[in-house]
């Protein structure tokens, strides 16, 4: 292999500049140019590539987002528009593909690979820790260190005004964010789409904590919980059955995506970029990289996509005691 090339896809998540900046710095040592995609998948069918090299990536590892941009692109779902991506792909004299996101990321090199049997290896990068074949992805860290500070600072208030607190964490279908976080703040309760609390048992073990003393309480919402059609219907029905509670909302979004990775997932990201290129010179592709057991792994694209992530039992049992 002469060159690689690589492009940061879907969501962005902290770390994925770091990853950036490993799997160039990989191709440096190794003597391949490394080749920058603008725009993810789009850039790819329009031909938006810069060389780079061990220089480009200076000064990013402490950022978030990514340099090279990110986008969800239509086209690329369209047998004519990878035909373009592809193209380019012969253009520029390109050996390899690294893809640096999600799922959404990962079926689309899977896709091409497939179809025009380009070398394409996945880094899994997504706050949300929903990518099968890695115990954490890119950004996950750092997401739950940002929740955790703004929760922190949320039970400041609660505990001022006596309040009963929702506050709804970003996760999409998974409750990892919602069920670390839980735990790691404190709070009274921790809603996930995983276990299914009900509403009456929410109700129940909030009139516990008040009849135990507690003049204020956070309950962590994920957001693709399914007790209640939203947050805010959870507080309507608190309101409606507790009316001792001075119930609030708060969603905290994008925020949860933003800001400078932390110190594990800037090492994660450096792994997995080496690994991502190492794998590519040997010939390996339509896998990608994940941490298992402290290790670097390889998982195939299809299988990643497809499996299912599960959530650690113990932690559930972890938050009812902590609870009480």
């Amino acid at each position: 292999m002469k060159k690689i090339a690589f492009l940061t896809s879907g969501g962005d998540a902290p770390g994925m500049n770091a990853a950036i900046r490993a799997v160039v710095r990989a191709c440096a040592y190794n003597n391949i140019i490394p080749v920058g995609v603008y725009r993810g998948f789009d850039g790819l069918i329009s031909g938006d590539f810069i060389e780079m090299n061990a220089r480009s990536v200076k000064g990013i590892i402490n950022k978030g987002g990514t340099i090279l941009k990110t986008a969800r692109s239509e086209e690329f779902k369209t047998k004519t528009g990878r035909k373009k991506a592809y193209q380019n792909i012969l253009k520029n004299n390109i050996d390899g593909l690294i893809v640096i996101g999600g799922d959404g990321t990962f079926t689309g090199g899977l896709i091409f690979c497939n179809e025009f049997k380009v070398p394409v290896i996945g880094i899994p990068v997504t706050i949300d820790n929903d990518i099968y074949g890695t115990s954490h992805t890119i950004g996950y860290d750092t997401a739950l260190n940002t929740v955790v500070e703004v929760i922190d600072k949320i039970r400041d208030t609660a505990s001022s005004h006596n309040r009963l607190f929702f506050i709804e964490v970003m996760g999409r279908d998974a409750g990892h964010i919602a069920l670390n976080t839980g735990i790691g703040a404190g709070a009274e309760e921790i809603l996930i789409p995983e276990a299914n609390l009900g509403l009456d048992r929410l109700v129940e073990s909030l009139k516990r904590s008040k009849a135990t003393g507690k003049s204020s309480s956070i309950v962590v919402v994920a957001e693709g919980d399914t007790i209640g059609k939203s947050v805010f219907e959870l507080k309507d029905y608190v309101d409606k059955h507790l009316p001792g509670y001075d119930a609030r909302v708060s969603v905290l979004g994008h925020l949860q995506r933003g800001g400078s990775p932390s110190c594990f997932d800037r090492v994660l990201a450096s792994r997995m970029g080496v690994k991502a290129v190492d794998s590519l010179l040997e010939n390996k592709y339509n896998l990608m990289v994940g941490l298992k057991a402290g290790l670097i792994e390889l998982t195939p694209l299809e299988k990643a996509i497809k499996g299912n992530t599960e959530i650690n039992k113990e932690l559930l049992r972890i938050s009812d005691i902590m609870s009480i």
